[in-house]
């Protein structure tokens, strides 16, 4: 069995929270000078730049990790929904409605049917990638039943569209259900550890499976060993101290970088927010300013990945996160089965405090000379796992993806987009004209007309 602390020493981290308490500015400077070679930056890197006080260093943290952002992500957002499929779950995680000490919720578990029809809802919004949830019950949630919901989503076909990619966070399981999830051709495999501290942990998940730490945490290597090579991690900010939390976070990412040769496709940065049925209050509670402050650390230790932010957080902050590292984030989004349709708001999973229609969401980005983004080209292009890190550790993803955020924009704004048709082609044009190749360019310009035209999934 793999050894915990070969993937997160917790005294590792001690140590180097310890020895970077007080760093001087041009130590500050000088990590961040290391960062622009978009190369990642080690353990002690990431320390001092969590303890960097003062609005000078904050601003050029900010700045460096705008820069490594637009260097290899560019201006692209790309958006996603959580599908929510079944509130069914035996753990009893103290930060979650959806724990099993909760008498008074109304479990559901999706019918098939209600699958399709939540689908059909999220495709007539726009969306095109999906993030499958689902409670761990052995007994409601098996993996024939997870994978008999991926079946009937990808066969969902209507005039404007159908679901091109399934990332998916089911509980940790064993290689033979991996298995099962690639066969049927999810994206990413997505879980979190919640809290890397272990003691945290252990308090927080009392009973059930997910009680099992070394589970949850070598859970990534099982689904890579049955085939699945694009991966997702993150924490749930506010369980424990955050600056620990993305030490661990980056030393797990190096674990699968150094072991897998592939590190991971995505990091998740949810902060905990209330719920119904939950008593628990955060005894880390992380500030705006600190939340902020991690993502664009995160954004310069590991430069490669794909950042995500939910619905969790307010336009605002939003924003804010969208300058500085975030690539990907969940938009109009419901966090309990069945709820797309629906105005039932005690049975989600935690407060939403992004509530705006994805029409809304994607006129903000539009506002902020962003490019929204529906892009599935490298899923099904094979650009997973090793042929991923392949082109986005040098920066190169960018040359496929503002051509494809393009393609897929143009798309919305043919089948969703009659208030910003105009302002969104003017964003179109903007990055158009970009594309350095000029071969590249001219035929992402043939296939923006052949869209016009009423064709639709083009791609390269």
């Amino acid at each position: 069995m793999q050894n915990q602390n070969d993937i997160v020493n917790e005294g590792t981290i001690l140590r180097i929270l310890e020895e970077t308490k007080k760093p001087k500015a041009e130590s500050v400077f000088s990590v961040l000078k290391k960062a622009e070679e978009k190369k990642g930056l080690a353990l002690r890197d990431a320390g001092i730049l969590l303890h960097a006080q003062g609005a000078e260093l904050k601003e050029a943290l900010y700045r460096a990790a705008g820069n490594i952002k637009d260097e290899i992500y560019g201006e692209r957002i790309v958006f996603f929904a959580p599908l929510y499929v079944s509130d069914f779950c035996v753990n009893n995680c103290l930060y979650c409605n959806f724990h099993t000490e909760n008498k008074g919720l109304h479990r559901r578990k999706l019918a098939l049917e209600e699958v399709e029809r939540q689908t059909e809802l999220l495709i007539d919004m726009g969306h095109k990638r999906l993030l499958l949830e689902f409670g761990e019950d052995p007994l409601h949630n098996d993996i024939e039943y997870v994978v008999k919901v991926i079946e009937r989503i990808y066969s969902v076909k209507q005039a404007k569209g159908n679901i091109r990619r399934l990332n998916v966070n089911i509980a940790a399981t064993t290689v033979k259900n991996y298995r099962k999830l690639k066969q049927a051709q999810i994206g990413t495999y997505q879980l979190f550890q919640e809290t890397y501290h272990r003691k945290t942990y252990e308090a927080l998940h009392p009973c059930g499976p997910k009680a099992d730490y070394q589970r949850q945490l070598t859970a990534h290597l099982r689904a890579f060993e049955a085939g699945i090579d694009d991966l997702g991690i993150g924490v749930l900010f506010g369980l424990y101290d955050w600056k620990f939390e993305v030490l661990a976070l980056l030393q797990h990412a190096q674990y699968l970088d150094n072991v897998l040769g592939v590190g991971p496709h995505t990091i998740s940065v949810p902060r905990f927010c209330p719920a119904p049925s939950v008593s628990y209050k955060p005894e880390y509670a992380v500030s705006d300013d600190d939340f902020l402050k991690l993502i664009a650390i995160l954004r310069l230790a590991v430069p490669y990945t794909g950042m995500i932010i939910s619905t969790r957080e307010t336009p605002e902050i939003r924003k804010e996160a969208f300058k500085i590292g975030i690539s990907q984030a969940s938009a109009a989004s419901v966090a309990s089965p069945g709820g797309y349709g629906s105005s039932a708001k005690d049975e989600a999973q935690f407060e939403l405090h992004d509530q705006r229609p994805l029409a809304e969401v994607i006129k903000g980005v539009v506002e902020d000379k962003m490019l929204p983004s529906f892009c599935t080209a490298c899923y099904r292009r094979g650009r997973t796992g090793e042929a991923f890190m392949e082109l986005s550790k040098p920066g190169e993803i960018h040359t496929f993806c503002r051509s494809n955020g393009l393609l897929t924009f143009a798309e919305y704004l043919e089948d969703f987009g009659n208030g910003l048709y105009k302002k969104g082609y003017e964003t179109i044009e903007l990055y158009l004209n970009q594309i350095e190749d000029e071969g590249l360019r001219r035929k992402t310009q043939e296939r923006l007309e052949k869209i016009k035209q009423g064709a639709r999934d083009l791609y390269f």
